[in-house]
């Protein structure tokens, strides 16, 4: 368990995801853990569900600190918020922003050039351990503590900087392709014929059976696609009639329009 104090100010959903898998996998205690919001009534409310400390003063909060998670939208006023927090706050305290496509060039321009700073893009699997978040460090940072605080709601994967909109775009938006496939093939069985429930079962089955399947054989996907495909069979004509609707294409070209989306926030479109 770390014994640094954490604040994040920001306390929006995702923030409110990391705090309660944080507190569960124990890394840190719920009273070594505070927040600020613009709304009085969401801080109260976390205090109250989680037990982290009660809301004090911004100033008195960020002067005890240790860690601050920065978890405002892109398009608020990066300036304003860094003028506040330097304000108060320690100036080796480890700033650990959560902000897409704010670079860390950036947040040293605002917060200092030997603030410890990290980047990172949490995914919303917080609460099982799995799904990675982006992560990328400027060289004052204790790799050790924030890789400690990033694994405790998943996995790190370390890319280089210039990578981290392609994570936003696709590692992090990509469980919304997950959760759209699984709703419409639930909808396939129960179109066939097939009880809901028991449609659901066979499609969180299959999915989560697929995944180790390719992880265990280390095979390409089209590898265990040839193997479960027999000639006129029943699976290749259905992939036949898949393959009519650009299946394949629409998910790229969803996927390259995230990635673009995550720049022009940065840029505060």
């Amino acid at each position: 368990m770390l014994t640094q104090q954490i604040h994040f100010f920001g306390a929006g959903q995702m923030a409110e995801a990391m705090i309660r898998a944080t507190i569960n996998s124990q890394c840190f205690a719920a009273d070594h853990i505070s927040c600020f919001d613009i709304r009085p009534t969401r801080t109260a409310e976390l205090s109250q569900r989680y037990g982290i400390l009660e809301q004090e003063d911004l100033e008195i909060n960020l002067a005890n600190t240790d860690i601050i998670v920065l978890g405002v939208r892109p398009q608020d006023d990066l300036v304003a918020i860094a003028n506040r927090i330097n304000q108060y706050a320690k100036p080796n305290a480890t700033l650990i922003s959560i902000i897409a496509g704010v670079t860390l060039q950036q947040l040293e321009d605002n917060f200092g050039a030997e603030r410890p700073i990290a980047r990172i893009i949490p995914n919303t699997l917080t609460d099982t351990g799995l799904g990675f978040t982006g992560a990328v460090y400027n060289n004052w940072v204790d790799k050790e503590v924030v890789d400690t605080f990033v694994t405790s709601f998943g996995k790190i994967m370390h890319v280089a900087e210039n990578m981290l909109d392609i994570f936003t775009g696709y590692g992090v938006a990509g469980i919304n392709y997950v959760y759209l496939f699984i709703e419409a093939l639930v909808d396939a069985g129960v179109l066939a014929g097939m009880p809901r429930e028991q449609a659901k079962a066979i499609a969180y089955e299959n999915l989560i059976g697929a995944v180790k399947m390719l992880n265990i054989s280390n095979c390409h996907p089209r590898q265990l696609l040839d193997i479960n495909n027999s000639p006129a069979g029943v699976g290749i004509n259905g992939l036949f009639e898949l393959n009519q609707s650009n299946f394949a294409s629409a998910i790229q070209k969803s996927v390259l329009t995230q990635v673009r989306r995550t720049t022009e926030l940065a840029k505060g479109q």
